[in-house]
């Protein structure tokens, strides 16, 4: 046990009052060091601009996809089941048997073909669907979409809905008709003749995403099968085939029509967890269906989007790595300049422990408070993205996030707890690094030759 002489003084320890003050005295220029002091606030600017934009990208792109995905899974199922074999009339038990599987909210059948529709100012290629009335009430999204009409009686009606952006193109209003024209028409002994029928507009929608608004049409289902022809007149069971005498009412009384349908679009609980679901999906079913998950559907789309998240993210941190090589720069000015000061620290008693604390404290302080200034930046813009797009697009007269290219009408932005943790540390570890090489040098330099410069 090492006992201290009598009257001696014990120095002061690790992170004293002393280190910190003579640290926070180095942060203040005086007249002669305003350069180094320049390069500080700059270096801070730098460091909080990087973090701000961090937050702030990360933000946009985490609401954009979290928008666009619930957008899109709001429309279109998790799942699509559709049969491997000719013909699917028996979509509404293949429903009613997938709802009751374990994890699905419900099941949605649905008729999707390509046609052209023409309205008063113009044609443009669009995607029809047909849905019933039922499977209305549950996508809640669109059926809460109405701008104009309503749905009431959809089944009964002989009406189409349509997108905003879509009746702007065609120039059609609510009761305007609109012309719907399917290539696959009736088969003559000329070829095959499009189907042409013309249906008034009793509902336009706004989805908030051009790509619905601008392409798609709804159909009542009945109206879809008939027009995409997918039925077939059937003799009933039971009953003998009508003879060649047979009047219409005994041929029509003989027949039955089996109506099919395009696929069953599922909807579950869970999206993003969708594993052993489709096991448990094709088991419900009695015969062999092709089942098609949305990340399947829209693999392509989100992995683009998330590389582009991780390359954003990774470009971005270049801001603050520069930060952080002008905080070396700043502090091995600093040194240089403090060399004499140095020297008299070591001469009373300043240990290179010591000196390397101070002068890490002053280079770290650079980058705690740039950090705290562009966390609260970058969380102040992100909070209120929308807005300030709104405004910079009224100031400057221009279209920022324009819906045509980005798919969504506004600005999205949500906010991530772990990612902003993840940036902040980020900065933090990166800015102290910077102090690190500097402080070294400071703490090697010898009292005599600093002295003597």
């Amino acid at each position: 046990m090492t006992v201290a002489a009598p009257g001696a003084a014990p120095g002061p320890g690790p992170f004293s009052r002393f280190e910190f003050l003579v640290a926070g005295r180095y942060l203040r220029a005086r007249r002669k060091e305003r350069f180094v002091s320049v390069i500080a606030v700059l270096t801070l600017l730098g460091v909080m601009l990087g973090v701000a934009t961090l937050i702030v990208v990360m933000s946009v792109m985490n609401g954009f996809r979290t928008e666009l995905l619930g957008k899109i899974l709001g429309i279109n199922g998790h799942f699509v089941v559709q049969t491997v074999e000719e013909g699917f009339d028996d979509y509404l038990d293949a429903a009613n048997r997938l709802e009751r599987v374990d994890g699905v909210l419900y099941a949605v059948p649905f008729v999707e073909g390509q046609a052209l529709a023409s309205g008063d100012a113009e044609s443009t290629g669009v995607v029809v669907r047909g849905i019933d009335g039922g499977s209305l009430e549950k996508l809640a999204l669109l059926r809460d979409a109405a701008m104009l009409g309503g749905w009431d009686q959809w089944d009964a009606g002989q009406g189409v809905a349509i997108g905003a952006r879509l009746a702007e193109r065609l120039g059609v209003s609510i009761g305007d008709p609109v012309t719907i024209v399917n290539p696959n028409g009736t088969l003559t002994p000329f070829g095959k003749t499009p189907a042409i029928r013309s249906y008034p507009v009793n509902v336009i929608f706004s989805l908030g995403m051009p790509e619905f608004d601008s392409f798609y049409i709804y159909l009542p289902m009945q109206p879809a099968q008939v027009y995409f022809k997918l039925f077939e007149d059937r003799l009933r069971p039971g009953v003998a085939m009508p003879g060649v005498m047979a009047t219409d009412e005994e041929i029509d009384a003989a027949y039955e029509r089996a109506y099919e349908a395009t696929g069953v679009e599922v909807f579950v609980a869970e999206p993003d967890n969708i594993s052993g679901m489709r096991e448990k999906l094709q088991a419900a079913l009695d015969r062999p269906f092709a089942i098609a998950d949305w990340q399947q559907r829209n693999a392509t789309f989100f992995s683009a989007l998330q590389v582009e998240r991780v390359v954003m993210f990774v470009i971005l941190s270049l801001i603050i790595l520069v930060a952080a090589f002008n905080i070396i720069a700043s502090l091995v000015m600093l040194v240089k300049d403090k060399g004499p000061d140095i020297a008299i620290l070591r001469t009373i008693g300043a240990t290179p422990g010591a000196i390397l604390r101070i002068f890490a404290m002053t280079g770290f302080a650079i980058g705690l408070a740039g950090t705290l200034f562009g966390l609260i930046l970058g969380l102040v813009v992100a909070a209120n993205a929308e807005p300030l797009r709104a405004a910079l697009s009224s100031l400057f007269n221009i279209a920022i996030f324009p819906p045509e290219l980005f798919l969504l009408n506004e600005l999205p932005s949500r906010i991530d707890s772990g990612e902003v943790t993840i940036v902040v540390l980020l900065s933090l570890g990166l800015t102290f690094l910077a102090t690190l090489y500097p402080a070294w040098r400071a703490a090697r330099l010898d009292p005599v030759e600093a002295l003597n410069r």
